[in-house]
């Protein structure tokens, strides 16, 4: 089959590799119809390579049809519509019943000190094929994918993947009270997505925040407040005080993570992980803390007191310093976490069988076949062509 793999920093190539098959009496195998490049795909793309190895399957954002199950599975069948959640989860531990399938206790990756593997997500997470491929070995087949129905184009469910459960989960943990008002840093995909979901869930008030014209136009048609980070890079946090009544935000969603403009001595650090051995390379992202936090120290500053921060960016540092002191005296409630899919799908399917709320259809800006993943992949880098949320047709 044809997959889009990785071979180093901004290198990843369309090749032929072997066809999945059925590993375990649970397993399926999924022919892919659609699957997005994510904004996480980035940091494999640019600065989490230590984590790679040559020739991983990227991707795990991904959805098609079911073509072969393992002889135990019960709960789907040849030629269903499935949708595949980026974590894995077995969907019965401990963990996974209380919600919090990102940190299954069946495939955490003990040896990393990690939660629930990841498909097509570095060492860290399993190092599990990924989705940007014609086929997919999809462990848990009874409990892991959401079937969904015929009909609606597939741009209608991918989301449920990741980018509809991850922007759910940013406004679930921001606890925004009804009529609340909210401040969502970086408008990429996710950002984007939180502000539909919070406009849909009764915010009184939603202000995005992005440098990039094409994010903030996107998000003023609609219908949210917009400020030009270019614009407002020394005085964000008195401007939003300003348009809050003097005290700030109920919440503040930090969608942008390790990505975060600013911090000019860290990005020279993560770049420098593209130059250094690899096992030195790995201990410094996991150890030295090579984020930076730009985005994260403006949540602070900007939430009102009492408020709450909720932290849906990536961030992979581990001994980055944080204004303890501020928080404290803020009193700030501060929620994070990997997005638990299954836990929110019971919430969002509603919205994608009855009516399109939040705008789906459309949301991608790109839709290129999968020989063209090097080429979507530089684009969405480099955010050339308006460039805010790709798909791949393999």
């Amino acid at each position: 089959m044809k997959a889009v793999t990785w071979h180093g920093k901004r290198d990843v190539r369309v090749e032929t590799v072997p066809d999945p098959k059925i590993e375990h009496p649970t397993d399926a195998i999924v022919r892919i119809t659609t699957t997005g490049i994510c904004g996480s795909d980035l940091h494999l793309y640019e600065v989490l390579g230590p984590f790679m190895g040559e020739g991983d399957i990227l991707g795990h954002e991904p959805m098609g049809i079911v073509e072969e199950v393992g002889h135990e599975v019960t709960e789907i069948r040849p030629g269903q519509r499935v949708v595949i959640p980026f974590n894995i989860s077995c969907g019965t531990c401990f963990m996974c019943t209380q919600g919090l399938h990102s940190q299954c206790e069946t495939t955490q990756v003990r040896e990393q000190g990690m939660g629930a593997a990841l498909f097509g997500y570095t060492k860290l997470y399993g190092q599990v094929p990924g989705g940007q491929a014609e086929y997919l070995r999809v462990p848990f087949g009874n409990t892991l994918p959401i079937v969904v129905p015929e009909g609606p184009a597939d741009e209608r469910f991918v989301y449920l993947s990741d980018v509809l459960p991850t922007a759910w989960q940013a406004v679930e943990y921001a606890a925004l009270p009804p009529g609340g008002s909210i401040v969502v840093l970086g408008l990429g995909p996710i950002g984007d997505m939180s502000t539909r979901i919070a406009q849909h869930r009764g915010a009184g008030r939603v202000i995005g925040v992005d440098l990039v014209p094409e994010r903030l136009a996107r998000a003023r048609r609609r219908g949210v407040e917009t400020l030009d980070l270019r614009e407002h890079e020394n005085d964000l946090a008195e401007v939003i005080r300003e348009m809050t009544e003097g005290r700030g935000p109920d919440a503040v969603i930090d969608a942008v993570g390790m990505e975060a403009h600013g911090s000019p001595g860290i990005k020279m650090a993560q770049q420098m992980t593209g130059v250094l051995p690899q096992s030195v390379a790995a201990t410094l992202m996991q150890k030295a803390g090579v984020d930076r936090l730009h985005g994260l120290y403006s949540a602070i500053d900007i939430v009102r007191r009492g408020g709450t921060i909720s932290v849906i960016g990536v961030y992979g540092g581990m001994v980055d310093p944080l204004p303890m002191l501020t928080i404290f005296d803020k009193q700030l409630q501060i929620r994070m976490g990997q997005a638990n899919v299954k836990r929110w799908v019971g919430d969002i399917l509603p919205l994608l069988t009855d009516g399109d709320p939040l705008g789906v259809e459309g949301f991608a800006t790109h839709k290129l076949p999968l020989s063209k993943a090097p080429e979507a992949y530089e684009m969405f880098q480099k955010k050339t062509d308006g460039a805010i949320k790709v798909l791949l047709k393999p």
